[in-house]
């Protein structure tokens, strides 16, 4: 369907196709006085203020709504620009809920992080009503929405209470960009093991060139490390001896390894795991792993690209646990092809017999360069309301068996204009996944398709750099993006330089 904008200059197109494309499935933004399926029309007032009107062949008359910008709101008045993009962002979103019958649970935030949003109000002063206010009102986030946000972040606050001054230290994370098979919805740096993409060991003697190499650097400048995160990728997808290298390189390197909070490997695959490999892990007190199952049904396993079957996923989840491993999280995916609600009741019964430490609820997303995507059409996924309903179970589920959720993120293109919750029993949260959602530490990115974040210290001002995401290109230059990280972090760093 196109959509013809009135009133508005291209510099809100982003805004508006984002919001957009909650309603309709690629919507064809159209600018001016051009014939379109619909029409939404924006009279600009005065005093941050704006009347939106609607028309389409299906109504006797336009849908209208006027909103200015309340003088209750207390957070981040400062840009005037961001403040009227807010009040258009409340109007398109107000139509467009009329004229389709779609509320949205999530208002007008299309971006990754609202709980970092409610973070930002926290710390600008604002009590638990007044953010309670904003939200629901300016931002129109649904009750629901709101009372999830302010259990994570009370969660995350108990969990990590110095959450706030973190930026003084680094979280790393190691990407292993090898994986037995590439999953259909997967747009992850993943490389067949046995593929041409690059040597494996050659990739490896780059990532323990990296490794040392940084590790000196935080040993020299006294940087302390709060988390390390393994992922790719599978990272159990090398072999024992490798892994067992790649580790004790990390603990010959890494300033004081035993006060790093939280080391975790994704497990995710499988079919990658042996008891071997496990051996391994407890020899370097890996305290945290993921086996993820993403579900329970051997059918849309085989469609999605996961070569193992539901049998081996609990063989390797008990194998895990019979071995020593106690901290062990599961991922299971809404939405996924097939699937509906009495699948997702299977895949929680099959969960509640296993009962991991952890258990991250995904919210499939059609992402761009996926193999899922780019073949849509051979892939029938479940309407609104049956994702709707799936997340409503796994909700219901972890509340009944004592999880609680601890992070969330969102994505573009996510089924029913949800979410990706990470659910936890007490004190078994990932450090990793809240430092990362909300953004509060610099993490450093090694190994390929590895991007690291730079938090400034104090300003919290974001920037990123991306190491290549193919094996070959790594091999090629690894000393090359080593030495930027290092210019970086000297200049994020310098207080500790001196």
């Amino acid at each position: 369907m196109n959509v013809s904008i009135h009133g508005l200059d291209r510099h809100y197109e982003q805004q508006i196709t984002h919001l957009a494309q909650l309603f309709i499935e690629e919507p064809e933004i159209l600018w001016g006085e051009q014939e379109a399926d619909l029409h939404v029309s924006f009279e600009l007032l005065s005093n941050l203020k704006a009347r939106a009107s609607l028309r389409h062949a299906s109504l006797e008359q336009p849908l209208t709504t006027l909103f200015s910008y309340p003088e209750w709101s207390m957070f981040d008045r400062a840009d005037e620009q961001k403040l009227m993009k807010r009040v258009l962002n409340y109007l398109f979103v107000d139509v467009m809920e009329q004229w389709s019958g779609l509320k949205q649970p999530w208002g007008v935030l299309t971006g990754v992080r609202p709980t970092k949003l409610m973070h930002q109000m926290r710390r600008a002063g604002l009590n638990r009503e007044q953010i309670r206010k904003e939200l629901k009102d300016l931002y129109r986030v649904s009750e629901e929405k709101v009372g999830l946000l302010e259990r994570i972040v009370e969660r995350q606050l108990a969990v990590l209470p110095d959450l706030d001054e973190l930026d003084r230290g680094v979280s790393v994370y190691i990407g292993i960009p090898f994986c037995p098979t590439k999953c259909a919805y997967c747009t992850f740096p993943a490389y067949a093991i046995n593929g041409k993409n690059g040597s494996v060991e050659a990739f490896l003697a780059g990532l323990h060139y990296e490794i040392e190499a940084t590790g000196k650097w935080l040993t020299d400048h006294q940087i302390p490390v709060t988390t390390v995160y393994f992922g790719g990728g599978t990272p159990t997808s090398i072999t024992a001896e490798q892994m067992d290298a790649l580790y004790e390189t990390l603990y010959d390197s890494f300033p004081a390894m035993n006060q790093v909070r939280e080391l975790t490997v994704e497990a995710g695959r499988p079919d990658t795991i042996t008891p071997e490999k496990i051996e391994v892990l407890k020899k370097w007190n890996v305290d945290r792993i993921s086996i993820n199952p993403q579900s329970f049904e051997n059918e849309t396993l085989q469609a999605i690209g996961r070569h193992h079957s539901v049998e081996e996923t609990i063989e390797k989840y008990k194998m895990a646990r019979d071995l020593g491993m106690e901290n062990i999280n599961m991922d299971l995916i809404i939405g996924l092809p097939g699937e509906g609600p009495k699948e997702m009741a299977r895949s929680l019964e099959e969960t509640e017999k296993l009962m991991p430490e952890s258990l991250t609820v995904h919210t499939l997303s059609f992402k761009r360069a996926s193999t899922m995507t780019k073949n849509r059409d051979k892939y029938k996924v479940a309407t609104r309301d049956e994702i709707a309903e799936m997340m409503a179970m796994t909700s219901s589920w972890t509340e009944d068996h004592e999880y609680a959720p601890y992070y969330l993120y969102r994505q573009k293109n996510i089924l029913g204009n949800l979410e990706n919750v990470g659910y936890a029993l007490p004190e078994k949260e990932s450090l990793y996944n809240i430092v990362i959602m909300e953004e509060v530490q610099t993490i450093i990115g090694l190994g390929c398709g590895a991007t690291s974040k730079w938090v400034e210290p104090g300003t919290g001002n974001i920037s990123r750099h991306a190491n290549p995401k193919d094996p070959r290109t790594y091999n090629e230059r690894f000393k090359q993006y080593t030495e930027e990280k290092l210019d970086k972090l000297n200049e994020l760093f310098q207080y500790a330089t001196k």
